[in-house]
């Protein structure tokens, strides 16, 4: 199996626990061998890097670092406000030699070498452009609308792997498993992130435009890549678009976990806040 490094981050070990087993559960089928970096501490996340940047740059570093450590030359992030941190804090250290001098010391740890950061989505169109012999399942007929958010293409200056005002990466691995993408104009809105406990009536605004959004362009269910956009989207959806409630929002590796053969189950289906059983009852994995 190939070998990938995994930094699977806070909300993977908790409250998006089915990104974590999906993202497993899709790379055993794909013949990759995911080695968690051992002993990871939080990145820092949205929030370190709008109080300190020394902060904000070393608590990724210290994970940096001890991937090399560890031998993995390149890690995947599933998470994208993790993945975010990653990149943005390797962008920094190999542009400013004083801040990274500055960041060893903090951490006590070299930083001569520094592993390559991907995203789920990064990871996945290598994957799928390989080749797709490990479909299984035929989904065709499925329409989804492919959600981007704010992290996994932004800041551009940093982040150089798809157009960040018109992408084009998760559209094409959907389509690659038989999934047909539609057209819609909230691929890119924010979901209000962070602001959904300080702020709900903004997140609650802002989540039932972009689900009318996908509802009218005649999605089946909406794929994200990211865990406060699909908390957002999934546990606020009832008190946002209350009796229209029951758009599945699916993590990226679900969905292709699904054309895989994996199980519902072993995907983390079962625990949405949205049932997923309407959808999954079209396929056939779906009683799984």
């Amino acid at each position: 199996m190939a070998k990938l490094g995994y930094f699977p981050g806070c909300s993977l070990h908790a409250s998006a626990h089915e990104l974590d087993d999906s993202t497993k559960a899709l790379a055993f089928r794909l013949g990759v061998e995911l080695t968690e970096i051992p002993d990871w501490t939080c990145c820092g996340a949205t929030a370190a890097h709008s109080v300190n940047r020394l902060l904000s740059v070393s608590l990724p570093a210290r994970n940096l670092s001890l991937a090399v450590t560890a031998g993995l030359d390149t890690i995947m992030a599933p998470c994208a406000a993790c993945f975010n941190r990653l990149a943005v804090a390797r962008h920094e250290l190999m542009k400013h030699e004083a801040l990274r001098k500055q960041v060893e010391r903090i951490i006590e740890r070299p930083l001569d070498r520094i592993p390559q950061v991907h995203s789920v989505l990064s990871w996945l169109l290598a994957e799928v452009e390989k080749g797709t012999d490990w479909v299984k399942v035929d989904l065709s007929g499925m329409k989804v609308a492919c959600y981007y958010g704010c992290l996994l293409l932004r800041p551009p200056s940093v982040i150089v792997f798809d157009d960040p005002e018109q992408p084009v990466s998760m559209e094409t691995i959907v389509k690659a498993v038989g999934v047909e993408p539609v057209d819609w104009h909230c691929r890119l809105r924010c979901c209000g992130a962070g602001f959904s406990v300080s702020r709900t009536g903004i997140v609650l605004r802002l989540v039932r435009e972009i689900l009318s959004d996908a509802r009218d362009a005649g999605a089946d269910a909406v794929v994200v890549g990211c865990p406060m956009c699909h908390s957002n989207l999934d546990l606020r959806q009832k008190a946002a678009v209350e009796r229209d409630a029951g758009m599945p929002i699916l993590f990226l590796p679900q969905l292709l976990g699904l054309a895989a053969g994996c199980g519902a189950r072993e995907l983390g289906l079962l625990d949405h806040m949205v049932d997923t059983q309407g959808l999954l009852g079209k396929i056939p994995v779906g009683k799984v």
